[in-house]
């Protein structure tokens, strides 16, 4: 909710647009109530985005806003990097990395991973296995709207960017790059949690094609008292649960742009 208060509030600011996309990349974990709630929660509190309609998004036609719709766009992002021989299978897991980590008393750092599956060949129809992307590692640097001058590495403790996970499942990082190229997204909002994302990204987009990158904002999250990020799942009040105990839904709009610190100022 505080992320949906600070991309409506910047977006009036700026005379922009907001697209509103249902990331629905995990499908093990994603569910159509899932969606219906978030948009149930979006329209109660007044957020009303430019593209999609909620309405066409409730109806369950394919949507070009519903990454689960859209596995042809993924698929064709993957085929123009594989023609340039950038993807591989990696059976890595985390403790893989960890067992490295252990032995060289040091974390992972860089290009590849630690189990050298660029040079292996595995099998990309194997069971278990993830699909990576070669960045070819290095740094970029960006002006963050929030946070300022930013600096990090493509390939950090990760190692290179994974695309596809080992369910199956297309990645957050590889399909909001492929979605924001193919929707026109020059500005992306989102928790500074993904701040550490943000040069990976950069240079897969560079390699489908996209010489300008975004520009980004990463905010504040709410968290607890003792740090951790705010979650549902420890406890946190649904904003449902807030409406139902007859808090308005300004009142809880203003709560969360205190929680977050939003200043007013933020897109000037």
């Amino acid at each position: 909710m505080a992320n949906a208060l600070v991309v409506w509030d910047v977006a009036r600011a700026i005379g922009g647009s907001v697209i509103l996309r249902i990331e629905d990349h995990d499908r093990q974990r994603c569910r159509p109530e899932f969606e219906a709630a978030l948009l149930d929660d979006l329209e109660a509190l007044g957020f009303v985005p430019d593209l999609p309609s909620i309405a066409s998004l409730r109806t369950g036609d394919p949507s070009p806003y519903r990454q689960s719709d859209n596995g042809a766009a993924y698929e064709a992002a993957v085929a123009a990097l594989d023609a340039r021989g950038l993807v591989y299978a990696c059976d890595c897991s985390r403790s893989t990395f960890g067992d490295w980590a252990a032995a060289l008393g040091r974390e992972w750092s860089g290009p590849g991973c630690p189990g050298a599956c660029t040079t292996r060949g595995l099998a990309r129809d194997a069971a278990g296995v993830a699909w990576r992307v070669t960045l070819g590692g290095g740094a970029e640097t960006w002006a963050d709207l929030a946070l300022g001058a930013q600096v990090g590495a493509a390939t950090a403790t990760g190692g290179d960017l994974p695309i596809r996970d080992r369910h199956g499942n297309w990645t957050y990082a590889f399909c909001v790059v492929v979605d924001d190229l193919r929707h026109g997204i020059d500005l992306v909002i989102r928790g500074a949690d993904l701040l550490d994302a943000t040069p990976a990204q950069i240079q897969l987009g560079r390699l489908l094609g996209r010489a300008t990158p975004p520009r980004f904002l990463h905010h504040p999250l709410i968290r607890r008292a003792d740090g951790r990020k705010l979650s549902k799942a420890d406890g946190a009040t649904a904003v449902r649960e807030l409406l139902r105990a007859g808090v308005s839904p300004a009142a809880v709009r203003d709560e969360a742009g205190l929680a977050v610190g939003l200043p007013r100022s933020l897109a000037g």
